[in-house]
């Protein structure tokens, strides 16, 4: 093992194109003047541990075969770390200047960083030496202040977000990866039940593990087909966040999305806000669980068009079925005029009167009187009057479906303009 722990460098240090066969420690070393790693590279893990960069420091492209670890450490101006490792942590270091951290391979930790000026993290270096996917997975931004902090191309499907402050100031640019919902039909007690794909945040990923009771898998592995990912303190329910503690991390994420006019990207996150509020029985009214419940069943919290234009199908069915069996007269009412012809002769006065309308009898369900229910159905949904004689239940159905249906309509219309909105 190299070792330069507690090594002080008041000049220039030049590790340019240096080779490690092992492990390499700079830990609690202090770089006075300029360090410079330009193309190094670490077969091995590489330890810089509390390390102070006190002035401008060139770092890469670093290929570094295991953990770059950059703990503690403090970088007091402005720095460039190129890395392509295994590993990136970052845990508790602090960034007093600004910074651009360009990774490939390499799943980072930033949990309880400390950024003091702007911060961005994306994925561009490019070493075929490492093998496996390309991707940065960022495993971690708890305790951060993210309102400095931008994500470029990165995986968050393992991203613990509980914790950071100023999540609606967090920036995520270019492709954004997170963990998707499992997919296909699965069983929930007696019933069967079918995810529909969206995007989740690991912390709710955990959350249904645990209800779910499955079995762990390794943090970071993929989950199988059809399961929940499972968390590090899986199946500790003690440990494992609560939906009243997901939904504010949704809540300010999509936040963070609606600033930056991306509407699309923010409903999913309200999506999953609400979901956590219906599940949430500590903080969420019962009366309120029980609307979001309906509003789910109906349309999807409004992000659902297929599912608010299968309840409006089923509405307007509905109600021409009703119609035809209950809402239709047996005929038309015609209108008679009665009066009396003075024998003298003069003036005629007569009185216009319409019959009264006759439930139905006989054979209902025909296609004259399935055209006058499809014309009144029509009508209602869009808040319309049809003018044709009901029943009496007639009458009832058609001022419920005038106002159900456009109710449905309407949601459908919401969630294709969420879905499209720039």
């Amino acid at each position: 093992m190299a070792g330069f722990s507690r090594a002080q460098f008041s000049g220039t240090a030049r590790f340019d194109r240096a080779r490690f066969s092992r492990e390499a420690g700079f830990d609690l070393a202090q770089f006075s003047g300029t360090a410079w790693f330009d193309r190094a590279r670490f077969s091995s893990n590489a330890w810089f541990g509390e390390v102070q960069f006190l002035v401008t420091s060139w770092w890469g492209p670093v290929v570094c075969g295991g953990t770059v670890d950059l703990s503690g450490a403090v970088f007091g101006a402005p720095v460039m770390l190129e890395v392509a490792a295994r590993q990136v942590m970052c845990t508790r270091t602090r960034w007093q200047s600004t910074a651009t951290v360009r990774v490939r391979h390499a799943s980072v930790d930033l949990g309880h960083a400390v950024f003091e000026a702007p911060l961005a993290l994306t994925a561009i270096v490019d070493e075929s030496t490492l093998s496996g996917s390309g991707a940065v997975r960022v495993v971690s931004v708890q305790g951060v202040d993210a309102a400095h902090l931008v994500l470029t191309d990165t995986d968050l499907s393992d991203c613990l977000f509980s914790g950071a402050f100023h999540l609606d100031q967090l920036r995520l640019e270019g492709r954004t990866t997170l963990a998707s919902t499992p997919t296909g039909w699965h069983r929930k007690g007696i019933s069967p039940v079918r995810w529909t794909r969206r995007r989740t945040l690991a912390e709710e990923q955990h959350w249904r593990a645990q209800t779910a009771g499955q079995l762990s898998v390794p943090v970071g592995a993929p989950p199988e087909l059809g399961r929940w990912r499972t968390g590090l303190h899986h199946p500790d329910p003690v440990l494992t966040p609560d939906p009243d503690d997901i939904a504010p991390l949704y809540r300010q994420l999509r936040k963070a999305f609606e600033d930056g006019k991306n509407e699309p990207g923010a409903a999913g996150f309200c999506y999953g806000e609400c979901e956590m509020r219906r599940h949430d029985r500590s903080g969420t009214p019962k009366a309120e669980r029980r609307l979001l419940w309906a509003y789910w069943l109906l349309s999807g919290y409004g992000l659902r068009a297929g599912r608010a234009l299968g309840w409006l199908a089923a509405a307007m069915v509905a109600t021409v079925v009703l119609l035809m069996a209950f809402g239709l007269p047996m005929s038309s009412p015609k209108q008679k005029a009665t009066g009396t012809v003075p024998a003298g002769g003069g003036t005629v006065t007569f009185v216009i009167d319409k019959q009264d309308v006759k439930n139905p009898t006989g054979d209902r369900f025909t296609g004259k009187r399935f055209d006058k229910a499809l014309n009144v159905t029509l009508n209602s949904v869009v808040f319309r009057s049809s003018g044709q004689d009901l029943t009496t239940i007639g009458t009832y159905i058609e001022m419920t479906s005038r106002v159900l249906e456009p109710a449905l309509l309407a949601l459908a219309v919401l969630a294709i303009r969420g879905r499209i909105k720039r």
